[in-house]
Parts: C-alpha cells; sequence; structure tokens
C-alpha cells in the first residue's frame, strides 16, 4: 500500500511538471533579473520597466507589466495564452554608475531570438564585475567632492583640509555599515554624526595651532554633503512626473528618510558641540579669480561624486565637465541679483540638456551624468543657518532657512524634469518606448 501511495504521488508529481511551462518560468526569471540588477544600482523605475520590456521581446514574451517601488518588482510574462507572474526584493538601496551603463549596454545589444540562457549569462558576466574602485579610494572621493563644496563655501586652506577627512572618514563608515547590512536611516545618523565630529575636532586643534584661524561655518555642513541621496532625489521626481506615484512616492519617502537621518547626525553633533553663529564671509578678490575658484571647484566636487558611486574616469569627466559650465552660470546668475531658486532651474535645465547630447555623443547613461552634477548645487550655508537657529532656539529663522534649503533641492528635481521634457521623447509621450519597441519585435 506504501508502495502504491508513492507510485500515485510520483505520477501526479510527473504530471504537474508536464504540465508547468518551464521556458516560459526560465524567460520570466531572466527578465526579472534584468530589472532586479537595474533596480538595485540605482536607476530609476521607469529605466527599470524599459530594460525588462527590452528584455521581455528579446525573448519572444508577447505582452509584459511591470510594477516597480523602491525595493520590489512585480512583473507578469504573457505568451500564447499563458502567463507568470513573480515578485522580487531589493533591500539594499545603492548606486553603482559602472553596473548601470553595463546594463545599458546589454540592454541596447537585446533583440528578437536570444534565449533566456543567453540573457542570464550576460547578466552573470556583469554581476561578476566588482565596484571599480576599492573602499579606501571611494571614500576618498567622497572627501574631495566635499571639500570642493567646502570652497565654495569660502573655506580657507585648512578648513577644506578639515573638510575632507572629516567626510572620507564619514563615507567610510556609511560604506562599512551599507555592506554589513545596518539600517538605512541609522546608518546615515551614524556616518552624519561622525563626519560632524571629526570636522568640528579638526576645527578645534586647527585653532589650537600658533597659526590657527579656523571657521565651523564654511565646512560643517560641507563635511556631510556625500550623504545626500542625489540619485533618490532625482529618480523620485522624474517617476513622480510620469504619474509613476508608488515609485515615485516610495523614492521621495526614501530620500526625505535620508535627509532626515542626516539632519538628525548633524544636529545632535552641533547641539553637543555648538555652533559658532557667523556667516563666511567672501574672498576679497578679483572677479577673474573667483570665476576661476568656481570653474575648478564645481568640476573638481562633481568629478568626486561621479567617482564616489563608481561611474568610469571618463564618465566622471564628463559629468564634471557639465557640472562645472552649470554650476559657474548659476553662481554667476546669483551674484547678478536672480534668485538662487530660479538661478538653480536654470542651470538644472542646463545640466539636463547637456547631459542628454552627452549620452548621444558617448553612450553613458543620463542619469550618470545629470546626477553628480546637479550635487553641487545643495544650499549648504541655508542648512548650516537652520542648525544654528534650532540650536539657540530661534525658530522662525530655522524654519525659513529650512524651507529656502529645500526649495533650492526642489529646484534641481523641477529643472531637470523640465529638460528631461525637452530632450527625451520617448520619456514625454507615454508609451512610445513599448510601441516602438513592438514594431521593432
Amino acid at each position: 500500500m506504501a508502495d502504491e501511495g508513492l507510485d500515485g504521488w510520483e505520477d501526479a508529481a510527473s504530471h504537474e511538471r508536464a504540465l508547468e511551462p518551464i521556458e516560459l518560468v526560465r524567460q520570466s526569471g531572466a527578465i526579472l533579473r534584468m530589472g532586479r540588477l537595474m533596480l538595485s544600482a540605482g536607476t530609476a523605475s521607469y529605466r527599470v520597466k524599459e530594460a525588462m520590456q527590452r528584455a521581455a521581446i528579446a525573448l519572444g514574451i508577447t505582452e509584459h507589466h511591470a510594477h516597480v517601488t523602491l525595493t520590489e518588482i512585480t512583473a507578469t510574462s504573457h505568451r500564447e495564452g499563458i502567463f507568470r507572474t513573480e515578485v522580487t526584493e531589493v533591500r539594499q538601496v545603492t548606486v553603482n554608475a559602472d553596473r548601470i551603463a553595463r546594463l545599458d549596454a546589454l540592454k541596447e545589444r537585446l533583440a528578437p531570438g536570444w534565449t533566456a540562457a543567453r540573457l542570464n549569462d550576460a547578466l552573470d558576466a556583469i554581476e561578476r564585475h566588482a565596484p571599480p574602485y576599492p573602499a579606501w579610494a571611494n571614500a576618498l572621493f567622497g572627501g574631495l567632492a566635499c571639500g570642493a563644496f567646502a570652497l565654495l563655501n569660502n573655506a580657507r586652506a585648512l578648513e577644506i583640509v578639515a573638510v575632507m577627512i572629516a567626510a572620507t572618514i564619514g563615507q567610510y563608515v556609511r560604506r562599512t555599515l551599507v555592506r554589513k547590512g545596518f539600517n538605512h536611516f541609522g546608518t546615515t545618523a551614524i556616518a552624519a554624526a561622525t563626519a560632524s565630529t571629526a570636522y568640528l575636532s579638526g576645527v578645534a586643534i586647527i585653532n589650537a595651532l600658533p597659526f590657527g584661524d579656523a571657521s565651523q561655518t564654511a565646512g560643517y555642513v560641507s563635511a556631510i554633503l556625500f550623504l545626500v541621496p542625489g540619485f533618490a532625489i532625482v529618480t523620485g521626481a522624474l517617476d513622480l512626473a510620469k504619474l509613476d506615484f508608488s515609485a515615485g512616492v516610495s523614492r521621495t519617502a526614501f530620500a526625505m528618510m535620508i535627509l532626515v537621518a542626516a539632519a538628525l547626525g548633524l544636529w545632535g553633533v552641533s547641539l553637543v558641540a555648538g555652533l559658532d553663529p557667523g556667516a563666511g564671509e567672501p574672498f576679497a578678490i578679483s572677479w577673474e579669480v573667483r570665476l576661476v575658484i568656481w570653474a575648478v571647484a564645481s568640476a573638481v566636487g562633481v568629478l568626486g561624486f561621479a567617482l564616489m558611486f563608481n561611474a568610469s574616469p571618463k564618465m566622471a569627466l564628463a559629468a564634471a565637465a557639465i557640472g562645472a559650465v552649470a554650476n559657474v552660470g548659476r553662481l554667476w546668475l546669483v551674484d547678478r541679483g536672480v534668485v538662487i531658486q530660479a538661478a538653480t532651474v536654470l542651470a538644472c535645465v542646463l545640466v539636463g540638456v547637456l547631459a542628454a547630447i552627452a549620452t548621444r555623443a558617448t553612450g553613458y547613461p543620463n542619469i550618470t551624468l545629470n546626477v553628480p552634477a546637479t550635487l553641487i548645487m545643495i544650499p549648504g550655508v541655508r542648512v548650516y543657518k537652520t542648525m544654528v537657529s534650532l540650536n539657540e532656539g530661534f525658530s522662525i529663522e530655522a524654519l525659513s532657512a529650512g524651507i529656502d534649503a529645500a526649495f533650492v533641492v526642489l529646484s534641481i528635481a523641477v529643472g531637470l524634469v523640465i529638460a528631461k521634457l525637452i530632450t527625451d521623447p520617448d520619456w514625454s509621450f507615454e508609451n512610445r518606448p513599448a510601441r516602438r519597441a513592438a514594431r521593432a519585435g
């Protein structure tokens, strides 16, 4: 009787395997893997959907739908009257520009006739590529970017050195905690507290020297700029502009959570240590020298951010050139009396247009160029004033400075959205990529 029961179970299992659409399972899994790798690299949700759609057509799937949020993908693949729905989750929210570029290149190679095995082999090769820079170099790139930002905030030589060291330490702590799987909110707060404490300690050491005369103002916020979630802010704005609210809201909420965590760490240290309320004074230099400082600091800052996001050297240099041109123009407009929010919008439109031109010329993903180029525009001085006013109990002043800073960040997103509308018809018109891909298939 036991043998008969076992034989019956084996017959049923064999019958179920015969009914299982094995090839559709393989195809659906390969398509979902393509999307998961794109999402885990930090790119926008609409680009994840586009890559999955291209993969589906290449593998012979007649219809494909995907629902993408910040950390999850739900995808359904249809073929010859049957369908399969799968779900995957990405818990580590990171940015890897090198992987985005490799996946974009793979997406462009996809064509009808590919098999699931061939796609998986290509994805295996991409996954085997480790981040292009070691942890210590990644941390140094973050320090370099923050040091350049401090220079734009009128920091002097020793203050810039203190910022670079503090930001390098903070970025190394953040990267280490992320790799260990520590909570994102806690990681950001700890990294912010570490970097700001290191900067204030550096200022104290400098001022203890006979020739020391360092200010907290120019570098305190600059030392934590590496924590700004630029990719989440930009991709969230783009997803919202596409009416993809599930993705846009989740990305924007994540960006706000990271900003709050960074502000919490920054404020906690400032509350204990106290801050100098004086503002950094501009250098008494000629217009020509100031222009050179703006250009060099902007280029170096964007270069550092791009490399910190694991961009290739050539990709980082392209982003640096774009950022330098746009940010110098922005600072020139502000110097001429243009409201900073308006100047930021115009500068970010220019960033988006130049990035689109560079993308067509080089093939670099647009997002890996425009996000680093705009991070240098973060209003550090206004954030600093918010911290000082909070510590001194001036709630109205703190709220005013905080709102000003928030509107500048919003201006960055608005400028990039406008540029996208101008330069990318596939993004501007609904379903255009899907229709073109279907015709090609």
